[in-house]
């Protein structure tokens, strides 16, 4: 298997988190069945082998490029073949400087790319494919994102949005809503419309990933960790806070997360 990561140019730094990649063969008969859990990040992800089989008909895998926007909740897919993919993680809010469309319509929705970007879309997707490396595909798409960024003019609300979420990360999570409006000079029902257009997802609904993530992240550090210190420190009310967010957003306990899933979060690596 290769994988690999990379950071994008400073210019694209305040909306994309990192370009990753993976090669990988699964034997003939053989199928690897992997969990997706809600991570606050949307994705692209291109498809240049066998595609992933989906269990969820909004998560359907039909398209070799999708914009995979917030999750409500985990999903799985089946994977057999040659799985060859690159993808983009954007930053919470990166997203919305690059579309026309507030991002809660792509809420728990993969969605085809060419269903958004209606240009060149055949164009990138050919480019990429062709390319022999993944620092050539990362520059590939460093160049599309710019020329779109420079035909997109400055959204006034883009630096309070993202103020919000420098918040939310400090805080882990653990952060009042009305306080986040305040802070963004929103009335309470403002920032919910305007967070939930740029980010894809309401701002409770934000909270409560980020605070998983961080779980999950916390338990990386300290492998020891005890659940009721774990929930504690992560902002939970109590373990049983805890236990009924990590089955909402992953289909399981912590207990059954942390012993069958590698604790590594993608919202704080």
């Amino acid at each position: 298997m290769k994988y690999y990561i990379s950071k994008p140019s400073l210019p694209l730094s305040k909306f994309i988190k990192h370009y990753w990649t993976i090669e990988n063969c699964i034997p003939n008969s053989r199928e690897h069945i992997q969990r997706i859990v809600p991570s606050g990040l949307l994705e692209l992800i291109f498809y240049f082998g066998d595609k992933p089989v989906s269990t969820d008909k909004n998560k359907s895998i039909n398209e070799n490029t999708l914009i995979a926007g917030q999750l409500r909740e985990f999903y799985d897919i089946e994977i057999t073949g040659k799985l060859s993919l690159f993808s983009v993680f954007f930053q919470p809010h990166g997203l919305s400087m690059f579309l026309d469309i507030p991002l809660d319509e792509l809420y728990n929705q993969n969605v085809p790319l060419k269903f958004i970007f209606k240009n060149n879309v055949n164009e990138l997707e050919a480019k990429l494919f062709e390319a022999n490396s993944f620092t050539e595909r990362v520059m590939i798409i460093e160049h599309y994102f710019l020329a779109l960024l420079k035909k997109n003019e400055q959204e006034y609300n883009f630096e309070r949005i993202k103020k919000s979420i420098e918040l939310i990360k400090k805080s882990k999570g653990v952060i009042k809503i009305g306080f986040l409006a305040s802070e963004a000079c929103f009335s309470r029902k403002q920032f919910e419309r305007i967070f939930s257009s740029f980010i894809g997802t309401s701002p409770k609904q934000f909270l409560k990933i980020i605070r998983f993530q961080n779980a999950i992240n916390e338990k990386s550090k300290d492998e020891n960790i005890n659940l009721t210190t774990l929930a504690y420190k992560c902002g939970y009310y109590d373990q049983s806070h805890m236990i009924n967010d990590f089955r909402k957003l992953s289909g399981m306990s912590p207990k059954q997360y942390f012993n069958q899933c590698e604790p590594y979060s993608d919202y704080f690596q």
